[in-house]
């Protein structure tokens, strides 16, 4: 739980009664591989914290292929803010590549902090723009790399990572085929 608070309190100063506010409704919640957090359509009820795992936003094309937008691990918040905040459907599926464990705060929960904690909303609101910023801008670096480039930042930005998704996803992600991927391993190894 201390991980959760030094993520937190780099967004804004708590005190420890506050602390203890956030703690009391946190739910520890076991997400086994191949589940969802987070499903498309669906009104998303929960926030969470990864404690422990790696997950994998997504979405799906018409033909029913998915293509991965981001990962998420350890030490990050995963959600759909945006239908969080204002209970929208999500447009994202948020899938477990590995077994997970995560801190969650339900929309209940997270109402009452807003009530309590007079710097919640300000926290929140600086968490959620950090969050986007840092998606947006490497969404925006990915752009302009090649394939062999977006590998190589993304083995430098996320070292370990590609060790622990599947081939296919990294590939889906990068925007190459996972043959591609396999050859552009062996050429920087």
């Amino acid at each position: 739980m201390e991980e959760l608070f030094n993520y937190i309190k780099k967004f804004g100063v708590l005190t420890h009664a506050e602390e203890l506010l956030i703690a009391e409704g946190l739910q520890e919640i076991t997400i086994e591989k191949g589940d969802s957090f987070i499903e498309a359509g669906k009104l998303s009820r929960k926030i969470a914290f990864v404690k422990e795992g790696v997950f994998r936003s997504l979405y799906y094309n018409k033909q029913g292929d998915d293509f991965t937008r981001y990962f998420i691990y350890e030490g990050r918040f995963i959600g759909d803010f945006h239908g969080f905040a204002d209970q929208l459907a999500s447009h994202e599926y948020i899938e477990a590549i590995t077994d997970g464990v995560l801190l969650a705060i339900d929309l209940d929960h997270f109402k009452k902090l807003e009530e309590k904690i007079a710097v919640w909303p300000v926290l929140f609101a600086r968490l959620h723009a950090f969050v986007a910023h840092n998606k947006l801008k490497v969404a925006s670096i990915m752009l302009n790399l090649d394939a062999k480039e977006r590998y190589i930042h993304f083995l430098n930005h996320y070292p370990g990572l590609a060790n622990r998704v599947p081939q296919s996803m990294l590939a889906s992600y990068l925007g190459i085929t996972p043959s591609s991927l396999s050859r552009i391993r062996r050429n920087i190894i």
